[in-house]
């Protein structure tokens, strides 16, 4: 039996969860491609910021780095070099919002995988109700309840049953896998920044 020949025998229900399949892929392998240039961007960056270190002049320095780095790097750092702070705490305040505008950016788009993750039970689960709605269909308009007359209903709502956990499942595995490593990212990321900020404190002291 072929792999359309089986598509076709779990019914129209198939479709929407074909699409949730390829919603899965494509978020999927975008977000892998995205999350591995944000890495080694950041890691360029980083190492621009290492040997500014040993400069006179570390602002001017962080400026010519932010120049060519991603939206995503360059706003948090943007707070360090403005003057309009009064203290610590409030660069700290300020530079938290930036953070937390860059984990939203690293997480853009993995509701997509939840959602489908979440719902794509229940739509199998509704093609399982229609399947044997239509068996029940079937026993009615034929007046027997032999195998035969229920079969196709059955493997109807088999199927979908099917379909519906595998794309649930692959959804799910996604979603973990890509939530534990936005937070690792955004952890070594802040901490990062952090560490900007400090040298960035000893030079204007040093200044």
């Amino acid at each position: 039996m072929s792999a359309m020949s089986i598509f076709h025998q779990g019914g129209f229900i198939m479709y929407p969860l074909f699409i949730f399949s390829i919603l899965v892929w494509t978020v999927a392998l975008h977000k892998f491609f995205f999350l591995r240039a944000f890495v080694q961007e950041q890691k360029k960056f980083n190492d621009a910021i290492a040997r500014a270190t040993s400069g006179a002049k570390f602002d001017e320095e962080l400026k010519w780095a932010l120049k060519s780095a991603p939206v995503l790097i360059s706003r948090p750092h943007e707070i360090l070099l403005d003057d309009a702070y009064s203290s610590k705490e409030e660069l700290s305040d300020k530079l938290h919002r930036r953070l937390q505008e860059t984990n939203s950016g690293l997480k853009d788009n993995l509701w997509i995988l939840g959602t489908i993750a979440s719902s794509a039970p229940f739509v199998g689960l509704f093609g399982t109700v229609l399947g044997i709605m239509g068996s029940f269909k079937a026993i009615g308009e034929s007046g027997k309840s032999g195998f035969s007359v229920v079969a196709a209903g059955i493997s109807e709502s088999l199927i979908a049953t099917a379909a519906g956990i595998i794309v649930a499942v692959i959804a799910v595995i996604f979603y973990n896998y890509f939530q534990t490593r936005v937070n690792r990212i955004a952890q070594d990321f802040r901490h990062k920044v952090e560490d900007v900020a400090e040298l960035i404190f000893i030079a204007r002291r040093k200044g």
